[in-house]
């Protein structure tokens, strides 16, 4: 028969169930002697040897956790980090972080210098849209991972998030509310985020009988600043906004954007005499400090990164099973600032 390649495959052909399988592999002496029996003869027959026994096995002699971003230099990834190393390090872990730079062979790279550090598990915030899936998905069915801000759908047993669905339609209305409907600003979308806060802005605009108008703007990059820049120039000059809201994908561009409408002299703000108003999602953490300061969606980074760690710490203790499918979004919060 083809080669067995996971627990899943194993507790079928072995006529063994999942949980069972698990628990033996976890220690095989809290399954009954039968069982084990069973499952060993299983093992024989069948040629199989999961990784993940082996790695837990020697996984069990460290206390690293490692840690995972996009791109350190963002300050919301920066933000999140730190939250989560603290909550590793008052638990006793040490934690280990790395950025992967926007970059897929990086982000690859990093997942295969994990292994051989045999960390108890890892906090992953995957590139998502450019992840070599096959590589993370290989990773978290090896070592006990919990995927975070991104999702990639299928992999790992848990994700932790926000509720775009939640907090971009509350910004919409709140900006529709207190005057013109809001186009969507956008770049090349480099995560699922992107997309997924572009759709709710679309269903959120049509709820409320408005007509979408999305701009997307050329850049790829993790610049997001410069792009945002770059592209708020080009439309403030050719005229292309068809109303003075301009609703960002993220805050990173809503800065870029502020700035272009620095240079080209537009008013940005409340009040008649105000050209343009701007509003951006994550609370970055520089946002109160933009001229004018930025009106927009509060990402919950303590809740998120304490969940993240909360579940990776009861996926390593508790096994696979303990985790399985959970998927927590976290709402967002309206900050509203002299932006918009």
């Amino acid at each position: 028969m083809d080669k067995i390649r996971n627990m899943e495959e194993f507790a079928a052909v072995s006529g063994i169930s999942r949980p069972t399988v698990s628990k033996y592999f976890n220690d095989p002496g809290s399954v009954r002697a039968s069982t084990r029996r069973k499952i060993e003869d299983a093992l024989e027959r069948f040629d199989y040897r999961p990784n993940v026994f082996a790695m837990n096995q020697n996984r069990r002699l460290t206390k690293n956790i490692g840690i995972v971003v996009p791109y350190l230099a963002d300050p919301f990834f920066a933000e999140i980090a730190r939250n989560l190393e603290r909550r590793c390090i008052d638990a006793g872990f040490s934690p280990t972080l790395f950025s992967s730079h926007g970059q897929t062979e990086l982000e690859t790279d990093i997942l295969e210098t994990l292994r051989s550090l045999k960390p108890a598990g890892v906090l992953l915030a995957p590139l998502g849209r450019s992840s070599d899936r096959r590589a993370v998905e290989a990773f978290c069915r090896d070592v006990p991972t919990v995927l975070f801000d991104s999702k990639i759908d299928g992999v790992g047993e848990a994700f932790i998030g926000s509720d775009n669905f939640q907090s971009v339609p509350m910004i919409v209305d709140y900006l529709c509310r207190t005057g013109e409907p809001p186009c969507f600003f956008e770049m090349q979308p480099v995560n699922p985020n992107a997309n997924k806060r572009r759709e709710a802005y679309i269903h959120a605009m049509e709820a409320l009988g408005h007509v979408p108008d999305v701009i997307r703007v050329d850049g790829e990059t993790w610049d997001f600043e410069e792009i945002g820049y770059a592209g708020g120039l080009n439309i403030l000059k050719t005229g292309r906004l068809s109303t003075n809201t301009v609703l960002c994908s993220n805050d990173r561009l809503a800065i870029g954007v502020l700035a272009a409408a620095y240079a080209t002299g537009a008013e940005v703000g409340h009040g008649e005499d105000k050209t343009l108003r701007i509003a951006g999602h994550d609370d970055h953490p520089f946002a109160r400090f933009t001229c004018p300061p930025l009106t927009t969606v509060s990402q919950d980074y303590d809740a998120i990164s304490n969940r993240s760690v909360e579940t990776l710490f009861r996926l390593i203790g508790e096994g696979r099973e303990s985790v399985a499918g959970t998927e927590m979004l976290f709402e967002g919060k309206l900050v509203m600032r002299a932006s918009a």
